[in-house]
């Protein structure tokens, strides 16, 4: 069923304009020109080789397909001298169709750029992984970065259909329910390549046994069929790649904003993908000590607990307790006060706001300290009644500048109404 023109194709509407890069690379009328090369950025099956394979029939381009998983710099050397002679003695350029070109080392892609440079070959390179991570430099800005989307619920149902009418695959030997085409669509998860295996096997279970007859009409494929035929969605998701941080973005994003649900859902997403519990726990501590602070002190315990107990007893129980930490830090009262302190802190430092330790805070306990002055003047804030003394702490730079700036939620409100008795005590008010 793979399309044998760029008019076949479902999806990629944006990349397909007329005028477009690679519409012009499958015009026939163009194929004596060298044209530009282009990658392919992607998820799984959204049509990079499909694309790729169709432009090289349109246009009548001698077509060579390397995958980086096989392929070494010899093979692509070897490319590109076949390549330069069909273009020197036939007049025929080459399209090098080069599959996951992340996996490729840097040497191994800069043995492509003579002939992307040159004009010996149109390199049609196809990823999943970011590019501007996984190609070298050089390649990049010698070739068009070109996004593709994942496929459309309405592109999932113009293939689906096609599929079961088209001679190239079932050819109405059976018929597909309305249910059966949405249970498709919704475990393909914008995939082509799952939407078609799973049709394959789903019409498979629908056909009856020979020895069971048949009315003469076309067995219908039903959601039970695709249920047993596929039993879980697709999920996108590379430990390595843009999906793990938008995830746990997303998962982050959604504790700090109170939404307990939406961090559940991408937690499972994260569990059921394999993402190593350790990260997720390590996050969970990280979310507790910037988005909830002393708003309750209990988070921070909490999140290192559950680290802990996913240390201890390991996957899948130990869902259990990144589970607990995750519904506590996000149903919690939330302050970032002292992430903000620090900060400001920090700024200040690198921008040159700090000055000598006052006299009266440096170590006397070393010989010739006391002669120094050093320690001269302190109080010993446990000899006050109230166990804080009226004296100066910071620089005399920063003298009077704020930090911390608890606010009136959870715990904190506590902190501030105390905060702002010790700030008067502390400057002799």
């Amino acid at each position: 069923m793979r399309p044998v023109s760029l008019d076949e194709v479902a999806g990629q509407s944006h990349l397909l304009r007329a005028g477009s890069p690679l519409v012009t690379l499958a015009n026939p009328d163009a194929s004596a020109r060298t044209g530009t090369s282009v990658i392919l950025w992607g998820p799984p099956g959204t049509g990079k080789t499909t694309l790729a394979q169709a432009i090289a029939r349109s246009s009548g381009r001698r077509f060579v397909e390397l995958s980086a998983v096989t392929a070494g710099v010899r093979d692509v050397r070897e490319v590109m001298q076949e390549a330069l002679t069909q273009r020197d003695l036939y007049d025929q350029s080459t399209i090098l169709f080069l599959d996951e070109i992340h996996r490729f080392t840097k040497a191994q892609q800069d043995a492509l750029l003579p002939g992307v440079e040159n004009g010996w070959v149109v390199l049609i390179a196809a990823t999943t992984e970011n590019p501007s991570f996984s190609v070298v430099s050089p390649l990049l800005s010698r070739s068009l970065l070109l996004t593709l989307k994942p496929l459309t619920d309405e592109d999932l149902c113009v293939l689906i259909d096609r599929a079961v009418a088209d001679p190239r695959g079932l050819a109405g030997a059976v018929s597909l329910s309305d249910e059966g085409r949405s249970a498709l669509v919704r475990l393909a998860s914008g995939d082509a390549r799952r939407a078609l295996t799973a049709l394959e096997a789903a019409a498979s279970l629908a056909v009856p046994d020979e020895a069971d007859g048949s009315d003469g009409e076309a067995p219908e494929i039903t959601s039970e069929h695709v249920a047993q035929a596929v039993d879980r969605a697709l999920l996108r998701y590379d430990r390595q790649g843009d999906e793990h941080y938008d995830v746990i973005s997303a998962f982050i994003k959604s504790i700090r904003g109170s939404d307990v649900d939406a961090a559940m859902h991408y937690l499972a997403r994260m569990i059921e993908a394999g993402e190593d519990p350790r990260f997720i726990a390590r996050r969970l501590i990280i979310s507790a000590a910037e988005d909830i602070g002393l708003a309750d002190p209990q988070a921070l315990p909490i999140a290192v607990a559950a680290a802990d107990a996913v240390q201890f007893i390991g996957m899948p129980e130990g869902r259990i307790p990144l589970a607990e930490a995750t519904a506590y830090l996000a149903t919690t009262a939330k302050s970032n006060a002292a992430y903000l302190a620090i900060n400001a802190a920090i700024a200040d430092v690198r921008s040159g706001g700090f000055g000598p330790v006052p006299v009266h805070l440096r170590d006397a306990h070393y010989a010739g300290a006391k002669r120094l002055g050093h320690g001269k003047g302190y109080v010993y804030p446990h000899d006050a009644e109230i166990g804080i003394s009226a004296q100066q702490y910071l620089p005399d730079e920063l003298r009077g500048r704020r930090y911390y700036e608890p606010k009136a939620l959870g715990a904190e409100r506590d902190v501030q109404a105390r905060l702002e008795k010790i700030r008067r005590i502390l400057d002799g008010q």
